[in-house]
C-alpha cells in the first residue's frame, strides 16, 4: 500500500469535487484548502491511485481542474475508509 497527497486546484470547491472522489473506492481523506484547492491523503495498491489520480483530473461535471499535484506522502495513519473533512 502506498500513501499519496494531491492537491487539486481549479474551480473545485462547491461543486461536489470531495463527494465525487469519494465514490472511486480507495481510504483516505479530502478537505478544503483557505486557497480554493482541495487537498486529498490517498492510500491504496498502484493501480488503484493510478485511476483514483484519473478522476482527480477530471472532477465532476460543473468542476474546472486546473492543476493536479501528486507527491508521495509519508504517515502511519491507518485509513478505514474515505472522508470528507
Amino acid at each position: 500500500m502506498k500513501t499519496i497527497q494531491i492537491i487539486v486546484s481549479g474551480r473545485v470547491q462547491g461543486v461536489y469535487f470531495r463527494a465525487y472522489i469519494q465514490k472511486q473506492a480507495i481510504t483516505g481523506f479530502a478537505k478544503n484548502n483557505k486557497d480554493g484547492s482541495v487537498e486529498i491523503i490517498a492510500r491504496g495498491g498502484q493501480e488503484n491511485l493510478k485511476k483514483f489520480i484519473t478522476y482527480c483530473h477530471k472532477g465532476p461535471i460543473m468542476a474546472k481542474v486546473n492543476q493536479v499535484i501528486v507527491t508521495e506522502y509519508d504517515t502511519n495513519d491507518t485509513f478505514a475508509h474515505f472522508d470528507i473533512r
